[in-house]
């Protein structure tokens, strides 16, 4: 298929911009990232691909303060197990007041720079999740 800009080719790219995963016709789980074959069943050939919608609650989150090489100017940051609303676990950070980030309170993705390669380099931009009101 060719794409009509750059940008357009980046953001239709499934697993950089949006939450595509599977779920298997069986069994109805879903899974995140995709699978060719689901590990509940053990069957392949019956998943099919789910445009998961990114809206869920948090089950369990941190707040990191002593970051990996690279991410110093981010602390303090909240990363969190999501469970989306499909029924599958997501691992993401979460961003604004982490004050307020609790165990079981709803988040809603959001589009936002990840990281810059140096002051000159490439800037990195993909999915975070937001407290929804």
């Amino acid at each position: 298929m060719p794409y009509k800009s750059v940008p357009l080719f980046w953001r239709l790219k499934k697993p950089k911009y949006n939450l595509t995963g599977t779920k298997c016709t069986k069994c109805e789980n879903v899974y995140f990232p995709p699978r060719n074959l689901c590990p509940a069943c053990r069957r392949s050939g019956d998943i099919q691909e789910l445009q998961l919608s990114g809206k869920g609650k948090i089950l369990s989150y941190t707040i990191i303060r002593t970051p990996p090489e690279g991410f110093e100017h981010y602390v303090p940051y909240a990363v969190a197990i999501i469970r989306l609303d499909e029924g599958t676990n997501i691992t993401g950070q979460v961003v604004g007041d982490i004050e307020k980030i609790r165990t079981g309170k709803r988040v809603r993705p959001v589009f936002r720079k990840m990281h810059e390669d140096g002051n000159d380099g490439l800037i990195h931009y993909g999915l975070k999740f937001e407290l929804v009101d």
